[in-house]
């Protein structure tokens, strides 16, 4: 008989903490956690716009395999983020209208496909967010094996089950449970800091005496300007 893994994830992100990385960019967290977490370039938001924040269930299948994915639907719970290995094959889509709407239905906050998707039209014209790596329209097939709840990485992005998956249109990062705190706090800190910048910026108020540090680490890299 054929075994099919499922763990119970250990954590699993609060509300409220899930609505404070909800409203902050990908872009700042990821620049908080050293700029070395990240989902990939191929890992694209397929629907009309809008964040995606919770925590991840994670399935692992066979490329162009979808029969673990459709148990797993069934498993997760409604918040969480269906995050899918399928070994970024775009042979087979692995979700369409159907298994998509299902999950939305099932209230998720999101779907992330590490292959490909089908039904594009529908899904672009949706809020409920969903990150694949492509489209096509061959269907998938449905004969295992797979994993559920176990780790996988998404283009050297490690997901544990019950991370934080955060996605907006600059690609996703996965932010382990043990971290969230820390990484809220220091992002937090940043989009402060460049909300006022920007502010500062739009009003004039910023110029070159604020720009000293460029001059310094051209300094410190050892470059001059020859100028001609």
């Amino acid at each position: 008989m054929n075994v099919i893994r499922l763990l119970e994830p250990q954590h699993r992100a609060s509300a409220d903490v899930i609505a404070k990385f909800a409203a902050l960019p990908v872009a700042t967290i990821s620049d908080v956690m050293l700029r070395t977490e990240a989902g990939g370039p191929t890992l694209r938001p397929m629907h009309s716009g809008g964040t995606l924040c919770g925590p991840a269930f994670t399935v692992k299948t066979r490329p162009g395999d979808n029969l673990i994915i459709h148990k797993a639907i069934d498993m997760a719970k409604p918040g969480d983020v269906l995050v899918i290995d399928g070994g970024g094959d775009l042979t087979n889509s692995l979700m369409g209208e159907m298994m998509l709407a299902y999950a939305e239905k099932r209230g998720f906050a999101g779907v992330v496909v590490n292959g490909a998707i089908r039904d594009s039209a529908f899904v672009k014209t949706h809020e409920f967010p969903v990150f694949a790596a492509g489209v096509t329209h061959r269907g998938p097939y449905k004969n295992g094996p797979g994993s559920m709840n176990v780790p996988i990485a998404l283009d050297g992005m490690v997901v544990e089950p019950g991370d934080l998956i955060v996605g907006d249109d600059d690609g996703l990062v996965s932010i382990p449970y043990a971290m969230l705190e820390t990484v809220y706090a220091n992002a937090s800190k940043k989009a402060a800091a460049e909300a006022k910048q920007l502010q500062d910026i739009l009003s004039g108020a910023y110029g070159p005496d604020n720009r000293q540090w460029v001059d310094k680490a051209l300094d410190e890299c050892g470059y001059e300007i020859a100028r001609t």
